[in-house]
């Protein structure tokens, strides 16, 4: 063969063996999740529901994992995509799944599971990037040192034919109950984005489940029948919509990212968190940021900061009831303690704040706090001559703003990590717990179902996990009224009416007063409000309406056990000096080696 035929035939074997390697007409599927309660779209804590037992039940929450999507040829053969996953999420509204670089074709079905594969289920909550849909910080579903994930995540409330309103909380878990989905379909996938919209029908869900027979809550434990019916119930509950047309996939410009100089120190437990892309975490801004935070040119007289009301021997809390602004000024609710900032999504007791940068900003222009306007701050700033050079240094240009003000707060609050308590240095091996606190941190992590003979403590589901909160907004069974509904103040839900954010239990010890009004002023003030103090409303959460009136009914020897566990999620490190506390909290970028 002369050279010239060879190296056409060689190129041309080439070329073809690459387009083996790409996909052919690549198409993209995106799947909606629409649920439906009988034949109507979900409406959350929609009262008009009705069970087979002619119980009237809602819905609270709705939050499942979707993973391992196959397509059935035409041939019968499968496509399959184990690695694709996603969370669906009613409350939010996240409810789409988008999987990019499939064969353009024909399909006769889809399946998929509800739950991740066991691979990943039994994987590190660190395992998973910030933007990734198994972190549990976005998820909030995972079992924390129990393991693995929760799959299905249904709650609300039920009222029997006695008029009496209750809770249930089902969740689905552990590999025995992952539901394997297969729905026929006539689907044809061509270049660009086919949608198509499935319905999750959440009646049938719990088709034959009488709440007050089989009762309001499981954790899916081996040999659990609710836990059998629901996974049971879950492969008849989806079905399809016709498919929607095909449109142009416009493929976006990956956005330039941001590297950080320093990373946050944290524990090898703990969620990667998704941190600020427009504000790096640079040792000169994080430096900024700590003096900023205890400048009394902040209030109008000069005489608080924001280290005023975050005392550093309180782990960053009020030790008072409610916190004293200029002029004597009282507030209306305790200062939240500050660390592991860099997990949260939403600030202050109602949310109101959707960034740390926002919330920084917010008690300089409060008027029970520091009074001040934030061009008034700026100016003060401006008049002395060192700041200039800081901002200068820390934003890489001249120039104070109020912007910039609290981007450099943001950075400094994002060090300020908790993560070296006794109970994580036990975990690690280090020390053991005591007979007490190891006893507390069972009944902590132990369900309350007395069909099953548990009578744990019921602590984990709004405190689980190495953050000991889920960061979610709760009604937690206090009282409360018109002068101070919560978050319903700042979204206006009906839902939302005395619900509060659930603030971490690290440092609980050091945080006294608690709640969002300090009304308890002792951990044993607390734990009886949960034991027997629990006030009934509409909207009170699932997890605490599903136990009897007034709460979990703890004996006096499991309280004291449950104190002793909380007690030892002190973080020795904001227990002592201020110094501590304000350290750089950061771990410097480790070097190339010398080549």
């Amino acid at each position: 063969m002369p050279p010239t035929c060879f190296t056409r035939t060689l190129a041309t074997a080439t070329a073809a063996f690459l387009m083996l390697l790409l996909p052919v007409h690549a198409a993209t599927l995106r799947l909606i999740m629409e649920p439906q309660a009988q034949d109507r779209p979900l409406v959350l804590n929609d009262t008009r529901l009705r069970s087979t037992a002619g119980e009237e039940w809602s819905i609270t929450r709705l939050s499942m994992i979707l993973s391992g999507l196959s397509l059935q040829k035409a041939d019968g053969t499968w496509l399959h995509r184990p690695d694709a996953v996603a969370w669906m999420n009613a409350a939010t509204q996240r409810d789409t799944w988008e999987l990019t670089a499939l064969p353009a074709g024909a399909y006769t079905a889809l399946r998929f599971h509800i739950g991740p594969h066991a691979q990943d289920d039994s994987r590190p909550p660190s395992a998973w990037g910030p933007d990734h849909p198994l972190n549990p910080r976005i998820n909030g579903l995972h079992w924390s040192w129990q393991g693995g994930f929760i799959f299905l995540a249904l709650e609300g409330m039920w009222k029997g034919n006695d008029g009496k309103s209750s809770g249930y909380a089902y969740h689905l878990g552990r590999d025995a109950f992952r539901a394997q989905i297969t729905i026929p379909c006539d689907l044809h996938l061509q270049e660009g984005t086919t949608q198509q919209r499935i319905v999750l029908d959440v009646a049938a869900i719990l088709k034959n489940i009488h709440f007050a027979r089989d009762g309001s809550t499981t954790h899916s434990r081996a040999g659990d029948p609710l836990a059998t019916k629901l996974h049971d119930n879950l492969r008849s509950a989806f079905r399809l919509l016709a498919p929607e047309a095909t449109v142009a996939t416009t493929v976006p410009r990956a956005a330039t990212p941001t590297s950080a100089a320093v990373k946050l120190d944290y524990g090898s437990s703990f969620p990667q968190p998704k941190l600020p892309a427009d504000n790096p975490l640079t040792p000169a801004r994080i430096a900024l940021g700590r003096r900023l935070f205890a400048e009394k040119n902040f209030s109008r007289d000069r005489s608080l900061a924001c280290a005023s009301c975050h005392a550093a021997g309180a782990a960053l809390s009020d030790p008072r009831r409610f916190s004293i602004g200029v002029q004597g000024r009282v507030g209306e609710r305790n200062a939240m303690p500050l660390f592991n900032l860099a997990w949260k999504d939403a600030f202050f007791w109602d949310g109101r704040a959707p960034s740390l940068r926002a919330q920084a900003l917010m008690p300089i222009v409060d008027h029970r706090e520091l009074d001040m306007s934030l061009d008034a701050v700026v100016a003060r700033l401006q008049d002395e001559k060192s700041y200039e050079q800081e901002f200068a240094t820390a934003f890489g240009m001249p120039g104070i703003s109020a912007e910039r003000i609290g981007l450099a707060l943001e950075a400094f609050m994002l060090t300020l990590t908790s993560h070296d308590s006794k109970f994580d240095r036990a975990q690690r091996g280090e020390t053991k717990l005591t007979a007490d606190e190891q006893r507390g941190f069972e009944l902590f992590m132990m369900e309350r179902e007395p069909r099953l003979g548990t009578l744990g403590a019921d602590c984990f589901h709004c405190h689980g996990g190495p953050l000991f909160t889920d960061h979610q907004f709760r009604n937690n069974g206090l009282p409360f009224t018109d002068a101070d509904t919560g978050r319903h103040r700042v979204t206006g839900a009906a839902l939302d009416r005395g619900t509060f954010a659930t603030p971490s239990l690290r440092n609980i010890a050091l945080t006294a007063p608690y709640m969002h009004d300090g009304r308890f002023s002792t951990l044993e003030q607390v734990l009886d409000h949960y034991s027997e103090g629990v006030h009934r409303t509409d909207t009170l959460d699932p997890n605490l309406a599903k136990h009897p009136d007034g709460g979990l009914h703890l004996t006096a020897e499991d309280k004291r056990c449950v104190i002793a566990f909380l007690r030892c999620l002190t973080d020795d490190r904001f227990a002592k000096s201020p110094q501590a506390v304000f350290e750089n909290r950061t771990q410097a970028p480790k070097k190339a080696p010398a080549k």
